[in-house]
């Protein structure tokens, strides 16, 4: 509930370019909350903080994927 509150704190001031850092800091620090205490990663066995830590370096592969395509296509 506090990480909603700075949220919405956060959205009523202007930061210039500072507001898409603000707001995916905000971000993720509310999945980190998710993934360890709601998903019980925090206490559970290594096998499954491997699994978890193969899923962000999987999504870490494939955004790097689309964004290499993005970038490098001559609009």
């Amino acid at each position: 509930m506090i990480l909603t509150t700075v949220t919405v704190v956060v959205a009523y001031y202007d930061l210039g370019p500072l507001n898409t850092i603000a707001a995916l800091s905000i971000a993720v620090a509310k999945a980190a909350m998710v993934i360890l205490y709601f998903m019980h990663v925090r206490y559970s066995p290594s096998l499954i903080k491997l699994v978890v830590a193969g899923s962000f370096l999987w999504l870490f592969i494939m955004l790097s994927i689309t964004m290499s395509d993005y970038l490098s296509r001559g609009w």
